[in-house]
């Protein structure tokens, strides 16, 4: 079998039968909801991102409409779905969108990439599928299929890994049907081709594949040189008024969960002790010290070291400062949160 012929037209065969044709980002199949989608998707499965896509696109239906929001609104329709810079790059894109392009997604793959959180493979996606043209992708799924099937070695992260399978990939694109070629090849990375027990006896290409055929599919792609997560420690104060309302913290607007709203995080007991004096009046001698929460982020562990105040009363820091705010337990569900925060919330 001559694979660079034959790659195409049997991946769309097998899409044909097998893949995945019913997704709401593809009925219809607008760049907006297209480059949503791929957004969501990064990191994120399928199942856990089509609940989040509908409740997106029913709030924030188009380009203008996202980039009239606030980013407390977006980020609210985006928690629970994690990695949250995601959803501040889509906003700023769609504000240069307006500032741009008239509102509308850049039908150019330069101009793509010039906006905030769109890679080159995120750009490939958004043009074959929201208008059909030839322009290769090289997600996870892609790089994992290239580097079975074409025997490649090497961690796919490294440049001169990536620079090999996206010359592949670019040169294996078909002359049609682009959408349905960029959905086969997602489509076939993560649901046949996995990384764990890959399905090779239902695979149509088993017979030209070099990982297969050499018995190495648990070995390639080879994995990113690995070394243990370190662990870090945060101490988060779980503060209530006599009326059952929580104090929130606005994050800052860099680093981790950057602009969210969280709990008041110290890096010791003595610190959260001088800030409660500072912003609050209670009794913090009675606080009640809370089951850890353990939080898994790529280069690091956290642990949540959590502590709850009741029957508190702010002072005057409280209500002048912009950066803290009380909300209900109502309140909550309409906030966008980091997840273990909301966790801690709803156990505490």
């Amino acid at each position: 079998m001559n694979l660079e012929h034959a790659f195409a037209p049997a991946l769309l065969a097998w899409f044909d039968r097998h893949g995945r044709h019913d997704l709401p980002w593809q009925h219809p199949r607008t760049p907006y909801r297209v480059w949503l989608s791929e957004i969501m998707l990064q990191q994120t499965q399928v199942a856990v991102v089509v609940p989040y896509f509908a409740r997106f696109v029913d709030a924030l239906p188009d380009v203008p409409a996202l980039a009239r929001a606030s980013q407390d609104d977006v980020l609210a329709l985006w928690s629970g779905l994690g990695y949250y810079a995601r959803a501040r790059n889509l906003h700023a894109a769609a504000q240069r969108c307006m500032e741009l392009h008239g509102g509308d997604l850049p039908r150019d793959l330069d101009a793509l990439q010039a906006l905030p959180g769109i890679g080159r493979s995120t750009a490939g996606a958004i043009l074959s599928q929201a208008w059909g043209d030839r322009a290769a992708i090289l997600d996870g799924n892609v790089k994992r299929v290239l580097a079975r099937l074409f025997g490649i070695e090497g961690w796919p992260g490294l440049p001169k890994v990536e620079k090999q399978l996206w010359a592949i990939a670019a040169n294996l694109l078909p002359e049609a049907r682009l959408a349905d070629y960029t959905q086969a090849q997602m489509d076939f990375g993560a649901t046949l081709c996995t990384r764990a027990d890959p399905a090779c006896a239902a695979c149509p290409l088993r017979e030209a594949c070099v990982a297969h055929r050499e018995g190495r599919t648990a070995e390639l792609p080879h994995p990113k040189p690995g070394k243990p997560l370190p662990e870090r420690e945060a101490r988060m104060l779980l503060v209530e008024d006599d009326r059952g309302r929580v104090l929130l913290q606005r994050r800052p607007p860099t680093g981790v969960w950057a602009a969210l709203w969280s709990l008041p995080e110290h890096a010791d007991a003595a610190a959260s002790r001088d800030w409660f004096d500072q912003h609050l009046a209670g009794d913090f001698a009675q606080a009640e010290v809370l089951a850890p929460v353990l939080h898994g982020f790529t280069h690091y562990r956290l642990r949540i070291l959590p502590m709850r105040v009741a029957g508190v009363r702010p002072r005057d820091a409280v209500g002048d400062n912009p950066g803290l705010r009380w909300a209900s337990r109502a309140e909550l569900q309409a906030i966008g949160l980091p997840v273990p925060v909301r966790r801690l919330l709803e156990d505490g």
